[in-house]
């Protein structure tokens, strides 16, 4: 008597059996289908997992005065294009937003007057400039929204912070509206009202 279990033949014959079914089954997916045929007792290998490096937030550079002189409406995410050794500059904390602000062009929006000086001053183009017009990568519907912005009296763009989001450098743009002088003043109370109310929890 002839075993034809571990035949070459028969082992052709159930691999042809099998594809046959796959393509009646178009829709089916091949791994579960796969389980379900041939349960086997050994786990399949696990899958390589890549660590989502976008969820790692740092601080770089803030505006401090911006919720100081501003009353912050609305909040935008915009990638920033520079140069290798701006982003060098920009992780090691060296660069201002003080004194600037963003406005579109074109259909295009722009960082104006922010300062990013050399990472490395001898490697550096001699033409480069700290203070140049860098453009900021916004989606179409918010270009859209921040320029009818521009339009209306009384409302600005302006950066509050560069952060480091993964292997990228980001740019938080707010509109906002000026504040006034009295504005002011009661920015400055809550302030030290804040600080007062620390150090009477920090003294107890």
């Amino acid at each position: 008597m002839i075993c034809l279990k571990n035949c070459s033949v028969t082992k052709w014959c159930r691999r042809r059996r099998f594809f046959r079914t796959l393509r009646a089954r178009p829709g089916a997916s091949t791994r579960n289908f796969l389980a379900r045929k041939y349960p086997c007792s050994e786990k399949p290998p696990p899958r390589k997992t890549f660590r989502n490096s976008t969820q790692e937030t740092k601080m770089l550079i803030q505006n401090k005065k911006a919720y100081f002189d501003y009353e912050v409406l609305e909040k935008f995410t915009a990638g920033v294009e520079l140069f290798g050794f701006e982003v060098k500059s920009v992780r090691a904390r060296q660069g201002s937003l003080e004194g600037s602000f963003v406005t579109v062009r074109g259909g295009e929006v722009y960082l104006m007057h922010a300062t990013i000086p050399p990472f490395q001053p001898n490697n550096t183009p001699k033409n480069y400039e700290p203070v140049r017009n860098r453009r900021l990568l916004l989606t179409k519907k918010e270009i859209v929204l921040l320029a009818n912005t521009e339009n209306k009296k009384g409302l600005t763009i302006i950066p509050l912070s560069m952060y480091n989001s993964g292997r990228k450098i980001k740019l938080e743009i707010a509109i906002a509206r000026g504040k006034k002088q009295f504005d002011k003043r009661d920015s400055i109370k809550k302030r030290e009202s804040n600080r007062e109310i620390l150090r009477e929890m920090k003294g107890h």
